[in-house]
């Protein structure tokens, strides 16, 4: 617990510190957020806020581990989960900021080529994949398995082949909803922060009915729950810190950069932690906007087919927030409901996760 507290609170202060910084820095540089010409017509005024304010989110939660752990290494070591997740979030990381750069270099509201992000990601994913189902323990627990989850792995083996392609479908998925859902100031990162807390107490619960440590019938077969709680607790704090600065009205965006990262620390620590399925109950509001995307696209698309003149929209504009800036609501009326309506999701799953561990 010691070690979850120092990493969180060193984030979170070289998150506060750092990005007024990066704020600076970037305005100085000129590397300011380009707008869709398409979008809505309240964001002309944001033209030129300072992007890729996710490189501070990472560099605070790396930051945050290594000196955390640094500074109580006897309790609590540095293990290959808690390496895997940062990887993931990290080498995501990096694929935003070239689709950042892109926008910015080209001038324009569109970075890297579909094709190409999706490419980057799943190298990304591929390779934390291979590298999750080795690196056994004592107890030849490796820091993912080759079983689907929910609570508890289930159903038989999957195999190391269908694994990468799960994985890499997971991280797609995952990076891509959270940068969906960065159409508001504040939105994605608030949201972040709620399933990242959950995690923070979802590692603590299974520590304490660890399977090699307490064999019951109920217990967890997680390789590093602590390290997996701690690497949450560094990211919730890095999130705070940058909230700070992030909120409306935003001085700073996190960019495709910080959205593609904190997608992949969520997606790894659903892996690693053995809830995969959950992710989707405790991330339900980055599953509602993203779908809001795909009726929006389809019914457009099939109308289109059939009636070229007319087609059809679900919705006044995708993503779901959109939408509600159209009918008229304020960005932090629509930002605050939203937050609320993540946090009713994070409940409910956690309360799942909760239920499922009472004997049957």
């Amino acid at each position: 617990m010691r070690t979850i507290l120092l990493s969180a609170a060193i984030s979170m202060a070289v998150a506060l510190l750092g990005t007024p910084i990066a704020i600076r820095v970037f305005t100085q540089r000129g590397l300011g957020q380009e707008i869709r010409s398409d979008g809505p017509a309240t964001h002309a005024s944001k033209r030129g806020t300072p992007t890729m304010g996710g490189t501070v989110i990472i560099i605070a939660s790396l930051i945050g581990y290594f000196v955390g752990h640094l500074l109580t290494l006897s309790s609590a070591p540095i293990t290959a989960s808690g390496l895997l997740v940062l990887f993931l979030m990290t080498g995501l990381g990096v694929v935003g900021f070239v689709d950042d750069f892109i926008k910015l270099y080209m001038q324009r509201s569109l970075g890297l080529r579909s094709g190409a992000k999706l490419a980057g990601q799943a190298i990304v994913g591929g390779l934390f994949a291979i590298m999750a189902v080795h690196y056994p323990d004592g107890y030849d627990l490796t820091p993912a398995s080759l079983h689907l989850s929910f609570l508890y792995d289930f159903g038989i083996s999957i195999g190391p082949i269908f694994l990468v392609v799960w994985v890499i479908v997971m991280v797609a998925g995952t990076s891509n909803a959270v940068n969906l859902t960065d159409g508001l100031d504040g939105l994605a990162t608030g949201t972040a922060i709620l399933v990242l807390a959950a995690y923070v107490i979802i590692g603590n619960w299974q520590l304490r009915n660890d399977c090699t440590v307490l064999l019951t019938q109920n217990c967890y077969d997680v390789r590093d729950p602590l390290d997996i709680a701690v690497v949450a607790a560094v990211l919730l704090g890095a999130c705070f810190g940058f909230l700070w600065w992030n909120a409306p009205p935003a001085k700073i965006f996190m960019g495709d950069t910080g959205s593609l990262a904190l997608g992949g620390a969520l997606c790894g620590l659903a892996i690693t932690t053995r809830t995969e399925f959950l992710l989707l109950i405790l991330g339900g509001l980055f599953v509602i906007i993203t779908l809001s995307v795909v009726i929006q696209v389809g019914v457009f698309k099939l109308s289109k087919y059939r009636d070229p003149k007319n087609p059809i929209r679900v919705f006044r504009m995708a993503p779901l927030q959109h939408h509600f800036e159209q009918v008229g609501w304020a960005e932090t009326t629509i930002v605050v409901r939203f937050w609320l309506i993540a946090g009713m999701f994070v409940a409910l799953g956690l309360g799942i996760f909760y239920v499922g561990w009472f004997p049957k």
